[in-house]
This record gives structure tokens, sequence and C-alpha cells, in this order.
């Protein structure tokens, strides 16, 4: 992703080590002077989340300490997002622990990509740009000009996601009503807006284990829809979530390398796309002081 984001705005990638203490302690050696410079840390904190979340507060630490001007944590994908308020007595808000976490290491700036929860950009105390990658997925439906179709919410939470990629494709919303008896459990109960005969799009902001976006697909087919696509910015895709796309009716599977894929999940029926170009021009129009919210303007 570094590479990536370095070729798009023709600076290369930092001179730094990570490696590790022989008792597994995060080693990171600085190879070049940051003094007064204003630094860009890509980090996604995805699986594994601890290990490259000590990474980026220990990178973070090291430039404070080598005098850089500014340090600005770019994290594709936020880990520990999902737990961003108290739902149930004695839960803890790591949503809100992390930003501490980031705050008090030395970051004076966050860019981030869709967010799992939007009220997470009032945790932090310092600037953050929130990037958006609907887009991304929007031009590629557009491109691929689908016929008769219909955009679906796997749940009530994302049903403006889900409006904002419809009004994009010009196409109707439909809503999937469903519960969650468990963690990383769902049971769909019923299908809100018309989806006969159509080709559904099913939008979330990620993907875990797949059980959602696999049970939605079967509802919606059951229901009348003579196809479904599935599309999301993270793909998590963590213990069976490939599998159980792979064995799923989904035509195809659309994500963004927002975390990167091993060569094992990529399976042909993933589509991946690229937010490098996205990000790389947010980081040239802070550095030149120029407006982020510009890049999202219809």
């Amino acid at each position: 992703m570094a590479k990536e984001i370095s070729d798009c705005i023709g600076v290369p990638v930092g001179d730094c080590m990570v490696s590790k203490f022989k008792d597994g302690e995060v080693r990171i050696k600085l190879g070049e002077s940051v003094r007064g410079a204003n630094v860009y840390v890509i980090q996604p904190t995805s699986t594994p989340v601890n290990e490259h979340l000590m990474e980026l507060l220990i990178m973070v630490d090291a430039l404070k300490r080598a005098s850089a001007k500014t340090i600005c944590a770019v994290i594709p994908y936020y880990g520990y997002a999902r737990q961003d308020r108290k739902a149930r007595a004695r839960d803890p808000i790591t949503a809100k622990l992390v930003a501490n976490l980031l705050e008090k290491a030395g970051a004076t700036r966050i860019i981030c990509m869709d967010l799992h929860a939007g009220q997470i950009q009032g945790f932090f105390d310092i600037p953050l740009d929130h990037l958006v990658g609907l887009p991304i997925l929007a031009n590629y439906f557009l491109d691929k000009d689908i016929d008769n179709p219909v955009v679906v919410s796997p749940d009530m939470g994302g049903v403006t996601r889900a409006r904002q990629l419809a009004e994009r494709l010009g196409a109707p919303l439909a809503i999937i009503d469903k519960r969650r008896p468990d963690v990383n459990v769902a049971e769909v109960m019923s299908i809100i807006g018309d989806i006969r005969g159509k080709t559904a799009i099913l939008v979330d902001d990620m993907i875990d284990t797949g059980g959602t976006i696999a049970a939605g697909a079967e509802a919606l087919l059951e229901r009348g829809a003579k196809g479904v696509y599935a599309c999301c910015i993270h793909a998590v895709l963590s213990g069976a979530g490939v599998e159980r796309l792979q064995n799923s009716s989904i035509r195809e599977v659309v994500v963004t390398n927002t975390i990167a894929l091993p060569p094992e999940k990529r399976i042909d029926k993933i589509k991946v796309l690229s937010v490098a170009g996205l990000i790389g021009e947010a980081i040239l129009r802070i550095h030149t002081r120029r407006s982020v919210s510009e890049l999202f303007d219809d």
C-alpha cells in the first residue's frame, strides 16, 4: 500500500526497518533523518491487529522523538472500531482507547477510510480526514452496466451507505431486516423493498466472516432476485469467510485493498479495487493545504 501510494504522489517510501527482538517485541529503526519533515505513516490496523497497532504506535513515537514536524497516521482500516459505545454493562470502548493511544504516541493528524461508525471521528482531539471509498465501488458498477439493479443494505444500520450508492447508480433501494442472536450470527427476518426480477447489489462497510452477506444473498434469491453482487470497503474475511463467499450464490464480491489479501484469500469471485490513488490525492491536498472534501463532491 505504501509503495503504491508513493508511486501515485511521486515521493519515495522512507527508509525504515520494522523487525522484532527475540522475545517478540517490535523494533523500529529509522534509516534517514526526519527532522522538520511532514511524515505520513501508512498502516492498516488489520489482522494481526495487535501487532500492527503496536508497530504504528512505536513508529509514531520514534518519529516524534526524531523531531518530525508533523506525523500523520494513515489508517486505511481502523481496527477495534466495532466497539464504539457501551452496548452492555462493563463493555470497553476500544475505538476511543485506540484514539487515545495514537494521540499520546504523538500523532498530529489521522487519515482513515470508511470508519465503522462516523462518531469515531469525535474520539480524536487532533484533525481527522475521513475518506470514503463508495465512489470507487460506484464507478466499478457503473462500468459493468448491470441490468435492472437494486442496491440492498444488509441491515438497518447500513441504510445511509446503501442509499448513497443507490443514488450514484440511479437504482432503487431495498433493506434486509435481520436480527443477531449472537456475535457474528445473523438471521434474515424480512426484506423491505421490491427486489423481484432485479439484480441485487449488497453493500456493507466490511465483510468479516461472510455470514451476513451469504445469508442475505440467499434470502434475496429466494424472494425473486435474479442475481446478487456484493461489495464492501474492508475485506476482513476472518475464519471461514472466504469459504462462505466461495460457496455462496453471489456472482462477484467487490472489495478494496484497505486490507491486504494474502494469496490464499484471492479467489476468482473476489475483485479487488485500489484506494491508493484516493489516499495519495488526499495526502497531496493536506500537504498543500487544499480541501479534501472536494474529492467527494458530485
